[in-house]
């Protein structure tokens, strides 16, 4: 008995993607000048699992690095940009992967979250990869367009898990990132 229960543990562990993301560059849109770059980095320093922030005034970007072992939660820095008055235009994040088999228009599990992988080939993510977020909100209109336009899954719309999900076992209603490398 205790050897079918740790084989069922081992092939469970196996089955989900584990990654650590430890950085990403955020891109935002509105700013004008150099009080705007500094109300979004301020806004950043303060969500609990981000260690530091640099910012890069010319692109509009911040460069953001993780505490390590603490999970990262894309809305919350989404949501950090927004209150500062400003929004989203690119989310790139850095992980480093261990073993996790990706393909295109399908569900993975990493760390406890769903991401729906789009426009990719059928790999093996290992080692430092960088994904980015092409949910409604995180990219421009044009390029969730193009990114709501490769799948047929419902989940694209809201970010949540819809009828095709939940028969994939993915809790109803839990949140689904889309993303591409």
């Amino acid at each position: 008995m205790k050897k079918t229960i740790i084989t069922l543990l081992v092939v469970l562990v196996s089955i989900a993607g584990r990654a650590q993301f430890k950085s990403a560059n955020l891109q935002a849109a509105g700013l004008t000048c150099a009080m705007c770059t500094k109300a979004i980095n301020k806004a950043l320093e303060k969500v609990p699992f981000v260690q530091d922030v640099k910012v890069d005034i010319k692109s509009s970007s911040f460069q953001i690095n993780f505490k390590e072992g603490v999970p990262v939660d894309f809305d919350v820095m989404k949501k950090a940009v927004e209150d500062a008055g400003f929004s989203v235009a690119k989310l790139k994040v850095t992980g480093v992967f261990d073993k996790v088999d990706v393909q295109n228009d399908a569900h993975v599990q990493i760390d406890g979250k769903t991401f729906h992988f789009l426009g990719v080939n059928k790999q093996t993510l290992q080692g430092e990869k960088a994904i980015t977020l092409v949910d409604k909100d995180f990219v421009s209109a044009k390029e969730y367009k193009k990114y709501s336009a490769a799948t047929s899954m419902a989940c694209i719309k809201t970010g949540k898990a819809q009828n095709c999900c939940t028969k994939e076992g993915i809790a109803a209603d839990s949140r689904i990132y889309h993303v591409t490398i």
